[in-house]
């Protein structure tokens, strides 16, 4: 795909433009998703412009309030409205991704931040396959796929704990919600993409404090919710 349309797509989505380098792995992803759905459903979304800005540009969004963009040294989380402090990148932030499916948002989490250290946890072995093939043809390094079910891994004493967890738009959200604490390692951040109509549930599912949420550009029903642990 042109990344010229691509940067356009993504305009609404964005504080700020992204590198050509960034732009050209976008298009990679987008034709190695369209060769992958049509062997597997990854996706229900076809048409590519949709792809981009339903799920690229949904996830950049969120990577853009977690994360400021720059190097290692000057990248941090970025401060919300009564946020107890930043994190730096600058040593490499753990980042878990609940369900990741077709990969979103967390490989453009890594495409926006790629100094993070990133895990993948879906439990379908030909979309983990996806994810890893994606990696490898984005040349994003870094990485760890974990092929199991986030309710069993986190039952587990050895868990993985990030300090950034990510959750988008899940089946069975009163279920999960809960189980993904785990994974939250102290003062750690959970951030949702999910409907506005979820908004009720974080308060009675969840004891983190949750930020304000914030409307997804180009969708009357999406959010971006930021909770913080401790």
């Amino acid at each position: 795909m042109d990344t010229a349309r691509i940067a356009a797509l993504l305009q609404p989505f964005l504080d700020q433009s992204l590198l050509p380098s960034q732009l050209d792995q976008i298009s990679i992803y987008i034709d190695l998703l369209q060769r992958w759905n049509a062997r597997i459903n990854l996706t229900a979304i076809r048409h590519q412009e949709e792809i981009v800005t339903r799920h690229f540009g949904e996830s950049f969004f969120l990577a853009r309030h977690l994360f400021t963009a720059g190097t290692p040294n000057s990248a941090s989380i970025q401060a919300l409205e009564g946020a107890p402090s930043k994190l730096p990148l600058g040593g490499g932030v753990r980042v878990l991704d609940i369900g990741s499916g077709a990969g979103f948002p967390a490989l453009p989490l890594k495409i926006w931040a790629p100094h993070i250290h990133l895990s993948l946890i879906e439990s379908n072995h030909k979309k983990a396959a996806f994810l890893r093939e994606a990696a490898r043809a984005l040349t994003l390094t870094d990485i760890h796929v974990i092929t199991d079910r986030a309710e069993v891994l986190s039952s587990r004493p050895d868990s993985p704990q990030a300090e950034v967890v990510t959750l988008r738009a899940v089946g069975h959200f009163e279920t999960i919600l809960p189980q993904v604490l785990p994974f939250l390692s102290p003062n750690g951040t959970l951030a949702l993409l999910i409907g506005a109509s979820q908004l009720p549930l974080l308060n009675t599912l969840t004891p983190l404090k949750w930020h304000p949420p914030i409307t997804v550009p180009q969708s009357h029903s999406r959010v971006l919710s930021i909770g913080v642990q401790g």
